[in-house]
């Protein structure tokens, strides 16, 4: 056991930050087994990393007061619990419920495991690793999820993180350490939180929105879609291998990476197409500004200040506010978005089944059919491959259906496309906004 302490406490840290997104790939199908809403389904979202959030601190005031092996074992236990009640919820209230004691727990494991990973580990090596395991956490989340949704189900997601927090509860109670007095107290590094802040509410853009596109706009599989943002956590990973080749100043590499952060989600916005391949390059790019930025700001805003699980909570609640900023601003903005693109998509549909080479019954039974799918999925980007799997139509005329199916899929993509652009833009320029925050400001002079 003592060997595998630090791993599981890491690997602790890497599961409760993974939560923040690893939900992504499965709203989809939580949506339809819940019979939930769009804006009901963000939820699973927000009140997890909101929870978060406004927990973290307070956590942290705690932890001073209570024994750090307690504190930190109580913590994981009741991540495990709520993470097990999580995947037996029958309903999106008691789910979103659920993810709000998860986070309870989160908030004091996330602030136990780094004194227990210090104790463990020197300062500076534990803190290494827990900001190492943190950002990969981030970045494996969404991959992970969806691997699971699609090979098992969205329960899954939820019921592997319980043995990993189970075995992790004794690693924390086998590491033997006391409370320490602390001498000093440093004021929380604000430039570094608010960079932080304002970068996660740019990265939940790429991967919340993203997968979203690749699911319900492109109608790609969640097998397919984590596969797809995978390229997000590789590239994260090769960033500090690249950043240790040139060797920048961290001012200028946390510059750096919220440029590609933000050229990356432009370029999400104006793909030429849905073909997949397209969106390669700028999750690349949104994956080495991920690598670039997250673990320095991070370290920026601990680095020999104390206490040190009160500056930890800072940058936890930096991170998770921005995600629940991210989520506030663009929900509603692609929601809305959605919507408008319904009706040019309708026109655009009504004028591909005219203009298609079928009898005038067939395109009727063919406009009917499409008619009740438009309507009875309001809201979401339509699925028409049942309306077409109802159709009765001539076996001669079988070729030109096919054909029209395609066709009207391509459509439906393109509107889609449409639809989320704004949303990514507006996260490129939230991304673009942290770099303010890097420019130095000029000292008041002495009277």
């Amino acid at each position: 056991m003592r060997h595998a302490t630090a791993p599981l406490l890491a690997v602790t840290v890497g599961l409760v930050l993974a939560d923040s997104a690893i939900v992504t790939l499965a709203l989809p199908e939580i949506l339809f087994r819940l019979d939930a809403t769009v804006g009901e389904v963000a939820w699973v979202l927000i009140a997890y990393n909101l929870v978060l959030a406004l927990g973290a601190v307070p956590a942290a005031y705690a932890f001073s007061r209570a024994q750090p092996r307690i504190f930190t074992a109580i913590g994981i236990a009741v991540f495990a619990g709520a993470s097990a009640w999580c995947a037996f919820a029958d309903s999106i209230e008691v789910l979103i419920l659920a993810r709000c004691v998860q986070a309870v727990g989160g908030a004091l494991a996330l602030v136990g495991c780094l004194e227990q990973l210090v104790v463990e580990r020197g300062e500076r090596r534990g803190v290494a690793w827990w900001v190492a395991a943190g950002v990969i956490g981030t970045a494996v989340g969404p991959v992970a999820g969806g691997l699971l949704t699609q090979a098992i189900s969205w329960q899954a997601i939820f019921v592997v993180q319980v043995p990993f927090a189970v075995l992790a509860v004794p690693a924390a109670l086998a590491v033997r350490s006391a409370p320490t007095p602390v001498l000093e107290r440093h004021r929380p590094a604000i430039r570094a939180n608010l960079t932080l802040a304002l970068l996660s509410a740019a990265l939940t853009a790429a991967l919340f929105l993203l997968v979203l596109l690749l699911v319900e706009g492109w109608g790609r599989s969640p097998a397919t879609a984590a596969l797809t943002v995978s390229v997000v956590p590789v590239a994260a990973l090769a960033a500090r291998p690249l950043a240790r080749l040139f060797r920048p100043p961290p001012q200028v590499e946390i510059a750096v990476g919220c440029v590609l952060v933000s050229g990356g989600l432009v370029a999400l916005a104006i793909p030429p197409s849905s073909n997949l391949i397209w969106s390669v390059a700028p999750q690349a790019l949104v994956g080495l500004g991920l690598g670039m930025t997250v673990d320095q700001l991070t370290s920026r805003a601990m680095e020999m200040r104390l206490p040190r699980a009160d500056h930890a909570a800072w940058t936890i609640g930096a991170r998770h506010v921005g995600v629940v900023l991210g989520l506030a601003i663009l929900t509603p903005v692609f929601t809305a978005d959605l919507q408008d693109a319904q009706e040019p998509a309708q026109q655009a549909v009504t004028s591909l089944v005219l203009d298609s080479p079928l009898r005038a019954q067939d395109k009727i039974a063919v406009a009917e059919a499409l008619g009740g799918a438009l309507t009875d999925q309001q809201g979401q980007v339509p699925d028409l491959a049942p309306a077409f799997d109802r159709l009765d139509v001539d076996p001669g005329e079988q070729a030109a259906v096919d054909r029209l199916e395609r066709d009207l899929d391509d459509q439906l993509e393109r509107a889609a496309t449409r639809a989320f652009r704004d949303s990514f833009l507006i996260g490129a320029a939230l991304a673009l906004a942290a770099l303010l925050t890097l420019v130095p400001l000029r000292r008041r002079r002495a009277a």
